[in-house]
């Protein structure tokens, strides 16, 4: 058996950038020196894409119709295409019913991909959750789909950038549905897929940190009871089952990720969508003011509790930039890093 493992990569919306990032980050032969990638999208997209970012004299597309097929070498990068990309109507920075679709179906192909065996893990370039819906299919985003093609009733996103790592309780619902959800059988749920999460990164002994929902943990019930009513025994049962929880309660949200950084924990679990998202996001996003342009669009999204491997950039499809070349790959870059790290400790 081959020890590289094969890293299934969607190409996104045509419309965004997902296309030019994937020939930036393929084009480092450390990435094919740790493993074996293939794109899936169209390959008309991603020859554009390789002539966009100036890349004609080191990088050659090979269309593919099945994995077995690739050649896995760097110089050529493998596009297993789906013909979904009509190049007279494609337009970057432009939502449609054309680009939603086959962004929705490169997503359902490296599932089915990976759910046969035929790859080692998955990684997905950002799609437009309105191009999607347009196009007929009613998800709230990747992991909605990965959720529902894989059969997985119990998951949640991770998201990670360096030693920072958080996990959510809710994610795409409204701020008032994310509250409602903060119930202790979900609590205990999401503190047990973090800590099986971290290990298959090969942290043994994870310590986890939970935060609380209201400012200050509620006060004792002044600002609100679900860290009484639900939190706390989640964490106790939690405990129960041996899982670290180093504070043994939860931690004021404010607070939380400072101490995350310091290294108090080895990854949070956040209750709602923006109270995982934000910080990360500071962490990871750098903006130049002087240059006017993003110098690093960092961190990633890995999807726990599914049968296969997904990682994703932590990004949208950047429509603002798509056509120009100028994207920045770290993110997927840092994606492409991860899912190898899942693979091989799998």
């Amino acid at each position: 058996m081959n020890k590289r493992p094969i890293i299934g990569i969607t190409m996104g919306d045509p419309a965004g950038n997902g296309a030019e990032i994937s020939v930036k980050a393929l084009c480092d032969p450390a990435v094919y020196e740790r493993s074996r990638p293939i794109i899936i999208g169209d390959a008309n997209c991603m020859e554009q894409a390789v002539r966009l970012v100036n890349k004609e004299n080191e990088i050659k597309i090979h269309a593919i119709n099945s994995v077995s097929d690739a050649i896995f070498e760097y110089g050529t990068i493998d596009v297993y295409d789906m013909k979904l990309v009509d190049m007279d109507r494609h337009l970057y920075g432009k939502v449609s019913r054309m680009c939603g679709e086959a962004a929705f179906q490169y997503v359902v192909k490296v599932i089915d991909l990976a759910m046969k065996g035929e790859i080692d893990a998955t990684v997905t370039n950002a799609i437009n959750k309105e191009a999607v819906n347009m196009a007929g299919h009613h998800y709230s985003g990747h992991t909605e789909i990965y959720a529902d093609y894989t059969h997985t009733d119990k998951y949640t996103m991770m998201l990670a950038h360096e030693d920072l790592r958080v996990v959510h309780v809710s994610t795409h619902v409204s701020l008032r549905q994310a509250c409602d959800r903060v119930k202790k059988e979900r609590v205990l749920e999401v503190i047990r897929i973090a800590n099986e999460g971290c290990k298959a990164i090969g942290i043994k002994e994870p310590k986890i940190g939970v935060a609380g929902l209201n400012p200050h943990c509620g006060e004792n019930g002044m600002f609100g009871t679900e860290e009484i009513e639900e939190i706390q025994p989640a964490i106790d049962a939690a405990m129960a089952e041996g899982i670290c929880i180093p504070e043994k309660k939860p931690t004021p949200p404010d607070s939380i990720y400072s101490k995350a950084l310091g290294g108090w924990y080895d990854i949070v679990v956040a209750m709602y969508h923006d109270q995982g998202h934000i910080p990360l996001k500071v962490k990871g996003f750098v903006y130049n003011k002087e240059l006017k342009k993003w110098d690093a669009v960092a961190g990633v999204n890995v999807t726990l509790g599914i049968p296969i491997i997904r990682v994703s950039v932590d990004h949208g499809t950047g429509f603002d930039l798509a056509g120009t070349g100028e994207s920045n790959e770290l993110s997927l870059a840092n994606s492409i890093d991860y899912a190898i790290r899942l693979a091989i400790n799998k």
